[in-house]
């Protein structure tokens, strides 16, 4: 394949043809702020955080879905590139909650992380910031939709690295929202609850349930660690608080291979000091159940340990 030459932040830079500014940026170690963006996941340029200055044109494209051409220059912090990422989180924040005080994922969260960069500390513009219901009636996320920023990835994760296809997007203007079908709850979705949507959100718009009021994610010490119980090998991390691991951590699905529930339920009994109870889907709803039974072991414990 061809490749293409471009000069980003007055450094040269030649990759193959059909790459994004993004990816070619990434290459020389230039970090450009993206939301909505994620290598595994298909392109999708909603967020628009990532956008840059190309000299002659009039537009500031976006970085992860542009393509680069011969000769181009990009600039990445130019004045007006600055000043459209500033306006872009002052317009998310017109819509989400101000409660970084007291919100789990504050020191984990990229919408917080951005704002620090750019220096914005409010928004000259007044949203709705409806107060939409708490979704956690399952044992294993907490949904928020008013802390969604519409980034689409975890859509995205759900279609793509799961195939589940269980959430997506409904209604219309600033009514939108990420919701399953029917706008039912998680829980009586078709949700596995494999948590690849909680690992690629970039706010607190989804959260792991066990961690609620655990820490805050500067008192963790995540130890990376990759699941053992079949080939693929799905990452996870341990998260250590003074010296005991309190939880397991989604972390990402192994290419080709969506994480899954029983992955996680079995590093946490593995690791954890005090593990919780397991929980499963039956008609009824969610019931405790013994680790062999969520674990799917109950066949292979009845011929070790015979009654």
């Amino acid at each position: 394949m061809p490749g293409v030459s471009l000069t980003i932040n007055d450094k040269k830079v030649r990759v193959p043809a059909g790459t994004t500014i993004l990816e070619a940026a990434r290459e020389l170690n230039i970090t450009i702020p993206t939301l909505c963006h994620d290598k595994r996941l298909s392109p999708f340029g909603a967020c628009r955080l990532c956008v840059v200055e190309v000299r002659g044109r009039k537009n500031l494209p976006a970085a992860c879905v542009t393509p680069v051409e011969e000769d181009m220059t990009v600039l990445t912090e130019s004045p007006a590139v600055v000043e459209a990422r500033r306006t872009i989180i002052e317009l998310l924040l017109a819509n989400h909650p101000l409660d970084c005080l007291t919100c789990e994922k504050s020191g984990n969260c990229r919408l917080q992380d951005y704002a620090y960069r750019y220096g914005v500390k409010r928004t000259p513009f007044e949203g709705t910031r409806d107060q939409l219901p708490l979704d956690d009636n399952n044992p294993f996320i907490i949904r928020d939709p008013n802390k969604c920023i519409l980034c689409g990835k975890c859509v995205r994760a759900c279609q793509e690295i799961r195939g589940q296809a269980v959430l997506g997007f409904a209604f219309r203007g600033p009514a939108t929202r990420v919701v399953p079908p029917l706008d039912v709850s998680l829980g009586e979705s078709d949700c596995v609850f494999c948590q690849n949507c909680v690992a690629v959100c970039p706010t607190g718009a989804l959260r792991d349930k066990y961690l609620a009021g655990k820490g805050r994610w500067w008192e963790f010490q995540p130890e990376a660690v990759t699941c053992p119980f079949c080939a693929n090998g799905c990452h996870f991390y341990l998260l250590r608080k003074e010296g005991k691991v309190v939880a397991v951590a989604a972390g990402g699905a192994a290419p080709g291979r969506p994480m899954c529930l029983r992955g996680r339920l079995a590093l946490t009994l593995i690791f954890c000091e005090e593990p919780p109870q397991p929980q499963i889907k039956t008609e009824k709803g969610f019931a405790a159940v013994s680790w062999t039974e969520a674990l799917g072991l109950e066949e292979l414990a009845g011929k070790l340990w015979p009654k």
